[in-house]
């Protein structure tokens, strides 16, 4: 069990205003994605966030032309599942964070629009699960459906900005935390998981150590990273925590410990949301950086 001056250490952090807030989002998609293809065929790509390892589902509301799927380099995606109106696509460990794959669709139909182009894009850690494809008019139950996520996408928004003005107008320290409700009586609970974590291969820098944590609301990692003798300064640029159902904890921000020069070990705090029922299981935690690198540790388990 962590000292007490550690887990305050830790609660500080969680509290601080000058953490660093995590430049993509992390919440879960609230539903499908929509695109709608030009009638008159006019030239148009939409961009789909794709990942290694994670499956993205293309639902077309017209029958496909199995032998007129186009695929840049195909040979690295360990599925592509072509059905009669859908494509499902898991790229490999073979593909590289920040490239690009074309992928063209024909219709069996021959109607207007004859094909669809779109272009894969690479993300470290996330895809898009979902996206339907509309080639003719949509119905009114799809637009009153996306109605509703729109709505509750804006309530979560709305949310959010409240949570992010109490922490800005709440005072420092632990007086901040109990404010905003982070701490209760309980305090913080720390778990030392170094020995129980998967070191997964490809991982650009080593974990020295990993403590876990847990409060009333949020939950965080304090990972001791070393860079490798001889590669280039590393530092995250966004992170995912993601269970064994494949659901996401909500990242709320990365802090990096300051170090001098960079490429000595320092240690990353990333801080989620704590749902009410708990934070049961073990997640999957990948970190990244604004170029290829990941690194990513498994089984983590909090208190």
């Amino acid at each position: 069990m962590p000292s007490s001056s550690t887990v305050v250490f830790l609660g500080l952090l969680l509290a601080s205003a000058a953490a660093l807030a995590q430049s993509e989002s992390s919440a879960s998609v609230q539903g499908a994605r929509r695109i709608e293809l030009p009638p008159d065929g006019s030239p148009s790509i939409a961009e789909i966030a794709v990942s290694a390892g994670l499956s993205t589902g293309l639902y077309f509301d017209s029958d496909l032309m199995r032998d007129g799927i186009e695929l840049e380099g195909r040979e690295r995606f360990s599925l592509v599942d072509i059905g009669q109106a859908t494509l499902r696509l898991v790229p490999s460990s073979r593909v590289t964070p920040g490239e690009h794959f074309r992928l063209i669709v024909r219709f069996r139909d021959g109607a207007a629009p004859v094909s669809a182009s779109f272009l894969l894009q690479v993300h470290p850690a996330k895809a898009e699960p979902l996206v339907e494809v509309y080639r003719e008019k949509r119905t009114l139950e799809t637009y009153q459906q996306e109605s509703r996520e729109v709505r509750a996408e804006l309530e979560r928004c709305r949310d959010e900005n409240s949570r992010l003005v109490a922490e800005n107008e709440a005072p420092p320290g632990l007086a901040g935390l109990l404010s905003t409700g982070t701490l209760d009586e309980d305090g913080v609970v720390g778990r030392i998981v170094t020995k129980d974590i998967l070191r997964l291969t490809g991982s650009a820098l080593a974990a020295n150590s990993v403590i876990t944590y847990r409060a009333k609301t949020a939950v965080a990692i304090v990972v001791n990273l070393a860079t490798e003798a001889g590669a280039e300064p590393w530092s995250p640029k966004g992170a995912t925590l993601r269970g064994r159902t494949g659901a996401e904890l909500k990242v709320l921000r990365i802090w990096q410990q300051p170090s001098s020069p960079m490429s000595e070990a320092r240690s990353i705090v990333v801080e989620a949301e704590a749902p009410k029922a708990g934070v049961q299981g073990s997640f999957s935690l990948k970190l990244w950086e604004d170029g290829p690198r990941t690194v990513t540790l498994g089984n983590v388990t909090f208190p």
